[in-house]
């Protein structure tokens, strides 16, 4: 098979520090090649340099044979190579359809916009997908996991000789996973090359037909996909044997049976009607559920995001009223959203005011803040959630995923609330730091605190929950005890129900 791709000896830096380091990478014709590595191992850097968002310092990019030097996205797209960003680019306030053609408009003529050939040619690429949202859909109407597959279809509405899947699974459902694995078959067969980025081992020994790992900026090793299992590729991640984050550990903690949260009648929208569970003291609670059960919804109706029709709330033996965040965080409340980049951070301002923004009335001296205390709380932060920055006033948007991640825990750990609510909160980031945030869950409700956690990945739900609620469209449809649990299929058939 020819090489559609070839990179070679790529070096890359901002600042003076070296990102990439002589990094080689080819891509075989209709191959599926995984990029693999940690969070802050290069490959999204190298990916915007194949893409033209970035120059490299050195090295050289072939496509077809041909030296190219590409000088922004649109060169790249021009020759057919396309990029699925982590971070989404569709626009909240356009319709499905109009995203789909942002800056490729349909017109009549010149003058005018060709709306219904948008609208339809955008209903049969999303049928061809299997993906069922109208195209007349706002977007900002939709949760994280249908945009992802709105800017799959279209990365996909212009022919492809390379698409870049950076975590294109990350806010997915299994079934969704199925419809995308099929969409990457199907591609494959009309020749088109694709590099997929992912942290899911799973996923990547499924589909990848090469796995490329990367680390510190440096290659360290390339092979056939069949050739590798999960280990393997953790071990060349990490550069060491580690630990598998995904065993169950026992816990045991006091208060077990004394209620710390109690919702009761919980009434969200004509979807989430008559919710009611409680957390224990000490307990780590999961809520498992096909996208559109209701999970997101309902946690952030607790915290004050959404409004609630109607519905009791307890907290630690006394009734409290929510209507807003800032009644949620008094009332001992936290939320690490679904979105950290939408929802979670401020993605121009730096580590130190991301983490201080929840404590600004703590951190106040008279009418200023009182900036000694607020860097020492920030430095504190970075050194106790093993932050990687070069210093807290670096902008949060610099930082790989699994570090903004942290910082969005780290921000809301500090404002120390009783009950810590978690949506997705190891989408997108690399096994070393789900294992980190998974091992900071098991500290926090170890001293007795409750958390809600939300996952996709029924492996982080079975290494870290006592007890697990499967929802499906708005309502509480079972309840498993973690002793109950002795695989994955478990909780999946009763997802599926």
């Amino acid at each position: 098979m020819e090489y559609i791709l070839k990179m070679d000896q790529i070096d890359k830096s901002f600042n003076g520090v070296k990102v990439l380091d002589n990094v080689s990478f080819r891509l075989k014709r209709g191959q599926v090649h995984a990029l693999v590595g940690g969070n802050g191992a290069g490959k999204s850097t190298l990916m915007k340099i194949l893409t033209g968002v970035y120059m490299r310092d050195a090295g050289i990019v072939e496509v077809d044979d041909e030296k190219v030097n590409f000088n922004g996205y649109r060169d790249a797209s021009n020759a057919g190579i396309r990029m699925i960003y982590q971070e989404l680019s569709i626009i909240p306030t356009l319709s499905v359809a109009e995203n789909i053609f942002l800056n490729q408009e349909k017109t009549n003529g010149k003058m005018f916009l060709d709306e219904k050939g948008m609208l339809k040619a955008a209903k049969e690429l999303l049928d061809s997908f299997d993906i069922n949202i109208s195209p007349k859909t706002v977007v900002n109407t939709l949760g994280v996991g249908y945009c992802q597959l709105i800017e799959i279809a279209k990365a996909l509405s212009k022919e492809a000789k390379v698409l870049v899947m950076d975590e294109p699974t990350a806010s997915l459902s299994e079934s969704e996973v199925v419809i995308l694995f099929d969409i990457i078959r199907r591609l494959k067969e009309k020749g088109v090359s694709i590099i997929y980025i992912s942290h899911r081992m799973n996923e990547i020994l499924k589909i990848a037909d090469e796995v490329t790992v990367l680390r510190d900026g440096k290659n360290v090793i390339t092979a056939a996909g069949n050739d590798l299992n999960i280990e393997a590729i953790i071990n060349h991640m990490m550069g060491e044997q580690v630990e598998s984050v995904f065993e169950w550990q026992e816990r045991h903690y006091n208060g077990s049976n004394e209620k710390l949260l109690e919702v009761n009648g919980l009434e969200v929208n004509e979807c989430i009607r008559d919710v009611s569970f409680f957390i224990n003291k000490g307990e780590v609670l999961g809520f498992a559920g096909l996208m559109g059960s209701g999970r997101t919804e309902i946690v952030e109706s607790i915290f004050g995001i959404r409004g609630r029709c109607k519905g009791e709330l307890i907290i630690d033996r006394q009734k409290v009223v929510i209507k807003d965040v800032q009644n949620a965080i008094d009332a001992g409340l936290a939320l690490v959203p679904e979105d950290r980049r939408r929802q979670g951070l401020i993605l121009m301002h730096s580590v130190k005011q991301n983490i201080t923004l929840p404590l600004l009335k703590r951190l106040r001296k008279g009418i200023l803040l009182d900036d000694k205390k607020a860097s020492t709380l920030t430095k504190e932060s970075v050194s106790s959630f093993n932050i990687k920055t070069s210093g807290i006033g670096k902008e949060a948007r610099l930082l790989s995923g699994g570090n903004q991640q942290k910082i969005v825990i780290a921000k809301w750990l500090k404002t120390e609330p009783k009950v810590l609510l978690l949506d997705e909160p190891t989408a997108g980031i690399d096994v070393g730091a789900k294992g980190e945030i998974i091992n900071l869950i098991r500290n926090f409700a170890d001293q007795g605190n409750g958390v809600v956690l939300i996952s996709s990945e029924l492996a982080e739900l079975m290494a870290v929950c006592d007890r697990i609620l499967v929802l499906n469209k708005g309502k509480i449809t079972g309840q498993i005890l973690r002793e109950e649990i002795k695989s994955e299929e478990v909780i999946q058939h009763a997802i599926q129900k």
